[in-house]
């Protein structure tokens, strides 16, 4: 005996490429929601890294800030610390009290903001990052790559050296 084959029920074939076609299109969405979940993901973290980095730049630009000023203050410095060195060498020194105090003061003030000396000392090992060579003597071995002379104290603001202190190395 032969069974007859029913012929598709056109209801049956409609539902399905109806349920077929509402698949494709939950896959599409699900596909396009990852999409821009990473989207969104990348965005807020390239945004957090934009936050980071100019709250970074404000605080060194504001360590910063009177680099120029208080750099171009530093001859000044130089020429009160002279002004008093050869003051003490003079026989009325009392008179120039109002100098040391007046020096006095202009230095605390460039502290305050942040100005520091750069500690350096004859017999120091010269440091090529850290010191300026102006010129080199022929000395004792054991003098040899050693700092001779101080010509120019050097200055840090902050963390930074905005001007290298001037040595003459032994050689």
């Amino acid at each position: 005996m032969k069974v007859a084959k029913k012929p598709p029920n056109k209801k049956q074939s409609k539902s399905k490429s109806n349920s077929n076609k509402v698949e494709n299109q939950i896959n599409d969405l699900k596909t396009e929601l990852k999409e821009e979940e990473d989207k969104y993901l990348r965005l807020f973290a390239e945004f957090e890294n934009y936050k980071k980095r100019t709250t970074k730049e404000r605080i060194d630009l504001y360590k910063t800030a009177g680099q120029e000023v208080i750099g171009s203050l530093l001859p000044v410095l130089d020429d009160f610390s002279r002004a008093i060195r050869e003051s003490k060498k003079m026989k009325n020194s009392d008179d120039f009290v109002g100098l040391e105090l007046i020096f006095n003061k202009f230095n605390d003030i460039l502290k305050t903001n942040g100005l520091l000396d750069l500690e350096v000392q004859k017999g120091d090992s010269f440091d090529p990052e850290l010191h300026e060579a102006i010129s080199q003597i022929k000395t004792d071995k054991k003098d040899s790559g050693k700092i001779i002379d101080i010509i120019e104290k050097g200055y840090k603001l902050g963390d930074k050296i905005i001007r290298f202190p001037k040595v003459v190395v032994g050689q």
